[in-house]
């Protein structure tokens, strides 16, 4: 027996693969938290600090980690080299990006790109002012789709089983205006579909109010979604809508013209 089949052995046994602790062990670095020690990603992945060493050496040594000077861990250039071959975040994010810049510098709120991946948004692009106290969304960053107007977006044009599981399941409230009635945020959806953006007003935060529009392939289907993060006291709303349409329809034809569909996701 190995000294690493050992050391499964004394941990209870072989239940979480190699492989589990890995990807448990990357998968402490979202939501924000770009360096951490050892004992930080021990306690986030419940696994003894023994192991997390174990397989934290091995990631950094293939470079999926580096460690920097104060013994603290961050994603490794090569994790990076390896996500910039996906073509569904990483091809869409350089046709829009030029776009979405644009949307900021334009109108100097904070500009968004967001993709859906299973019950969730994931977001890959954002453009705000580095003064701006709120830093969210991250980009990389999962967030649920049911109290931002982007989500709302996405979710509109999700197959019928992820509305069905989103709908079904728990609507957490994040202010007093956050949709969590199902048959409401059904006609929201709905309406969404029919006028071709989403409006959420202060509903992931009290101070927010988020004007979103859907971004559309090659083959007419939806894979993304744009938006801005305005405030109560910012500049006429409908202008905000228009401007974000404006772009949507601008990176659509920009992925159209590059033949970028729902197959490349």
């Amino acid at each position: 027996m190995t000294a690493e089949q050992q050391a499964d052995q004394d941990e209870g046994g072989p239940s979480r693969s190699v492989i589990d602790r890995a990807f448990a062990i990357l998968g402490t670095f979202q939501g924000g938290r770009i360096r951490q020690s050892l004992s930080d990603i021990s306690r986030r992945t419940g696994l003894p600090i023994a192991t997390c060493y174990r397989i934290v050496q091995r990631l950094t040594e293939w470079g999926a980690l580096e460690r920097d000077g104060e013994s603290k861990y961050r994603v490794g250039l090569r994790l990076w080299e390896v996500a910039s071959l996906a073509p569904r975040a990483v091809g869409l994010q350089r046709l829009a990006r030029p776009y979405i810049q644009d949307l900021y510098e334009t109108t100097g709120y904070a500009s968004h790109l967001a993709i859906r991946e299973g019950l969730e948004l994931v977001s890959i692009e954002r453009f705000q002012s580095p003064r701006r106290p709120t830093r969210r969304p991250l980009v990389g960053g999962r967030y649920p789709m049911h109290a931002t107007a982007i989500g709302q977006v996405l979710l509109a044009h999700a197959p019928e089983e992820v509305q069905e599981q989103v709908l079904s399941g728990d609507l957490e409230p994040y202010t007093s205006r956050t949709y969590t009635d199902r048959a409401v945020l059904e006609r929201v959806l709905a309406d969404i579909v029919r006028t071709g953006y989403a409006v959420s007003d202060r509903q992931i935060d009290n101070v927010h109010i988020g004007v979103a529009a859907p971004v559309r392939g090659a083959d007419g289907m939806v894979i993304a979604a744009v938006s801005l993060a305005l405030t109560e006291k910012d500049a006429d709303g409908k202008n905000m809508i228009h401007l974000v349409r404006l772009t949507a329809a601008s990176i659509s034809r920009a992925l159209d013209a590059a033949g970028f569909d729902g197959s490349n996701s």
